[in-house]
Formats: C-alpha cells, sequence, structure tokens
C-alpha cells in the first residue's frame, strides 16, 4: 500500500463513499468497454495518455460534485480522495480540463456514453438494485441558459399537448433559428421553447423510465422541450429492457389509445392513468385506478426533483442535443451509483 493509499484510508467521510462504489461497480469491465471507443495513445511529450477510465471517473465527480472542467482538476489536485477514487497516486500529473473536454466531446459523438450507461446498470441489476418488473414514465425539463431574445412568439408548444407540430410550424422554426444564428450568436438553436403552467421554458426534455422499486433510472432519452411526451413514451421503454410482462405506469399526460395499444403489444401491462375529456368524467373504477397507481407513480418525481437539487439537473450544461443527452446519461449513473450504497443498507436491516 503506498502512502498515499495509507493516508487516504484515514480521511473518511469522501473516501468511505468512494470504496463503496468500488465494492459496487466492476470498473475493469467498465475499463474495456470504454478503450473500445476512446484510444488513450500517446501525448504530444510522447508520454502515455491518461486512461478512459481515469477520465470517465472524473466525469463522475463532476456530476456528484458540480463542477466545471476547470473545477474538477483542482479538485483532484487538491483531495486525496478524489485522487485516489479515479487511480492517482501524488506523483502523478492531473488531466486539465481540456483533457476531459476532449474526451466527453469524442464519447459523446460515437454515444459510448450510452453503452457506459447499459454496463452500469447490468451490473446493478445482477446485484438486485435495479428491479426491472415495473417502469414508471415521465419527462422534466433541462432549462439552457443559451436561450434567445425578443419575443417568443414563434413555435412555442404547450406541455402535454397531443397535436404533432405541423409542417408550418417546423419550417417557422427552422427558419427562425436560422435567424437567430446570424443574430445572436451564442444561442443554443437546438433547444425550444415550452409552456408550461404559464410559464415559458427554453431548452430540453429529460424523459425518464424508472423501476418501480426504488426509482432507478433504467432509461433516459433527450428531446427538445417542445417534443410532447405523449409521443416519447415507447422510446424511452424500449430502451429500459423491461421483463416482458411488466407493469408501466405513467400519468394521464402519456393517456392515448396509441400508447396502451403500443405497450400491450410490446407484452407489457399499461398502467397510464386515465384522464377526463369533454362531456366524458372520470368513472368511480377509473379515479380509484389512478389513486392506486399514484401511490407508486410518485417515486419517479422524487427522482427528477433529487437530481435536480443534488447535480443541478435543472440547468443544461453544454450546447447542442447531443451533449446535453450525454449530460442526461451522466446525471442518470451518477444518480444511480449515488442511491446504491443506501438501498444496500437498508437492505441489510
Amino acid at each position: 500500500m503506498s502512502f498515499t493509499e495509507v493516508y487516504v484510508s484515514r480521511r473518511k467521510l469522501k473516501s468511505v463513499f468512494f470504496t463503496q462504489i468500488d465494492k459496487l461497480i466492476n470498473w475493469e469491465d467498465i475499463s474495456v468497454l470504454i478503450k473500445q471507443y476512446y484510444s488513450k495513445g500517446f501525448s504530444v511529450a510522447g508520454r502515455p495518455s491518461y486512461s478512459g477510465l481515469l477520465l470517465f471517473k472524473m466525469c463522475l465527480l463532476q456530476t456528484w460534485y458540480g463542477l466545471s472542467d476547470y473545477e474538477v482538476e483542482d479538485k483532484v489536485n487538491d483531495s486525496l480522495s478524489f485522487m485516489q477514487f479515479v487511480g492517482l497516486q501524488l506523483e502523478d500529473e492531473v488531466p486539465d480540463h481540456s483533457v476531459i473536454s476532449r474526451f466527453r466531446s469524442e464519447l459523446t459523438k460515437k454515444e459510448a456514453f450510452e453503452k457506459i450507461f447499459e454496463q452500469i446498470n447490468v451490473q446493478l441489476e445482477n446485484k438486485g438494485l435495479i428491479v426491472k418488473t415495473g417502469a414508471i414514465v415521465d419527462a422534466t425539463v433541462t432549462e439552457s441558459p443559451r436561450k434567445p431574445k425578443g419575443k417568443t412568439t414563434y413555435a412555442v408548444a404547450d406541455d402535454r399537448k397531443e397535436e404533432q407540430r405541423s409542417e408550418e410550424d417546423i419550417k417557422a422554426e427552422r427558419k427562425q433559428n436560422q435567424l437567430i444564428k446570424l443574430t445572436q450568436p451564442g444561442v443554443d438553436t437546438e433547444a425550444a421553447w415550452l409552456k408550461k403552467a404559464g410559464k415559458l421554458h427554453y431548452g430540453y426534455k429529460k424523459h425518464l423510465c424508472t423501476d418501480d422499486a426504488e426509482g432507478m433510472i433504467m432509461a433516459v432519452t433527450t428531446t427538445a422541450a417542445n417534443e410532447s411526451d405523449m409521443h416519447h413514451i415507447t422510446d424511452v421503454v424500449d430502451k429500459s429492457k423491461l421483463k416482458k410482462g411488466a407493469r408501466v405506469k405513467a400519468d394521464k399526460g402519456y393517456a392515448s389509445t396509441a400508447n396502451r395499444q403500443a405497450l400491450n403489444e410490446r407484452g407489457f401491462k399499461e398502467n397510464i392513468m386515465h384522464r377526463a375529456v369533454k362531456n366524458k368524467p372520470l368513472t368511480v373504477w377509473q379515479i380509484k385506478f389512478n389513486q392506486i397507481i399514484s401511490k407508486t407513480r410518485y417515486k419517479v418525481e422524487c427522482t427528477a426533483g433529487s437530481m435536480k437539487r443534488w447535480f443541478g439537473a435543472a440547468t443544461a450544461r453544454y450546447v447542442g442535443i447531443l451533449k446535453t443527452h450525454t449530460q442526461h446519461l451522466m446525471e442518470a449513473m451518477a444518480y444511480n451509483l449515488y442511491r446504491s450504497p443506501g438501498i444496500v443498507a437498508k437492505r441489510h436491516y
């Protein structure tokens, strides 16, 4: 055991959590996977470059502690527990912010974070921490600070509307985005406006599918904010790889004949809450059904709310839908790992 390891073992506050994560996850499997998408090679000076696993762990630290590329570089330099977690010794150099940024961009381009998320979830499922016998679906908004200035009289969608955007709306939005690119550099034109509860939001939607046991995240998809939840339930459910016969719960915003039929055709039991329509109020049975679903459906809202409080997940850190999806995936991985030691401890009582 090196001097660093001996010293860090005495600093319990952060190192206990990192030790718990290291016991839960087989990092060698994750390292092998990352190597398929990121070849470290050699630096300009001829020294071996940093391993992909080291850089991925720095990305995890960023998400857990709300750090920028510059800040995580400084923290790993300053914190022995951070240094040990990523696999560095006192005499090793810490990757600078530009290396982290290039790593994240390369894996985003190759859609590798999706594969890493799946691999981590497989390991958690094998330990019984993710249970795929039931699921809950919901969506939450990730606001972009890079919003256009001026009046928002174009392409504003109302949340939970069934209607698809018309071709005219799409053409108008593209035309407006072209104008914004020319007149307002720095605006994220892949984001979109959404009107929710009377308030305007600009950004993206994070569509979540969690298990109904602990609210652990099984799948996540990302769309522009003006995309209706109604049309994306099967996207996120398909990615979750649920077991046949699983119950899929969702609130009344997803209520449609098409969604119910699609879930049934996939071999799932649809548990979408019922929605009253004009001249057709809910029956006593439908009201009771909604109450039963609400008793577990709240877990996905707790998951989304926890990510916002713990990781600042309500705000987009990057520009563009691909990079924002990477952020959503990192938040999902960070959440599942953060929750896992507590679930293990609870089950031992």
